[in-house]
């Protein structure tokens, strides 16, 4: 499909994600994928952010309101947790599961999503997995409308984490 995958080597495709233990048998498979040059560790607690904003387009996905560009003390999440505030009031998904510093898997409009981290030489490997159980007709649009949302959230987390302001 047209926009499933995303700066991921077919290893990390092929590898196991959290939320395929959530939906076994998914409509539709998402990947992307990107090296931050700072530890898990430091990445982390950018991830873990998303609790706060969903560090995507803020014009679009936020209501304009910008995304945090500064670390702030947010608990790690735990299953049950709002995800993510719209313009920094309205939840738009919850804490599926949690490995601090390892994965945060997130259900958000009827998806669900792995962001895991893996140790790569010096730095980490930010991998995105999708999956939505019954896609129906609009399976293509949630890869197409996802691929430049999630890419641009991947991007600034990498910039956020490596200490890079554009």
């Amino acid at each position: 499909m047209i926009g499933d995958r995303w700066g991921v080597t077919d290893h990390e495709v092929a590898r196991r994600y959290p939320c395929d233990d959530l939906v076994p048998s998914p409509a539709v498979e998402l990947w992307r994928g990107v090296t931050v040059h700072a530890s898990p560790e430091r990445l982390w607690r950018w991830v873990r952010q998303l609790q706060l904003a969903p560090y995507a387009y803020d014009v679009i996905d936020n209501l304009g309101r910008r995304s945090p560009r500064e670390l702030r003390e947010v608990p790690d999440p735990q299953p049950g947790d709002p995800m993510s505030h719209v313009g920094g009031r309205w939840p738009i998904g919850r804490v599926l599961a949690t490995a601090p510093g390892e994965h945060l898997t997130v259900g958000v409009m009827g998806s669900v999503m792995s962001y895991v981290l893996v140790p790569h030489g010096d730095g980490t490997r930010l991998l995105l997995k999708v999956v939505v159980e019954k896609a129906r007709w609009y399976g293509r649009a949630v890869a197409l409308g996802d691929w430049p949302m999630a890419r641009r959230q991947l991007l600034n987390w990498k910039q956020l984490a490596e200490g890079v302001t554009r």
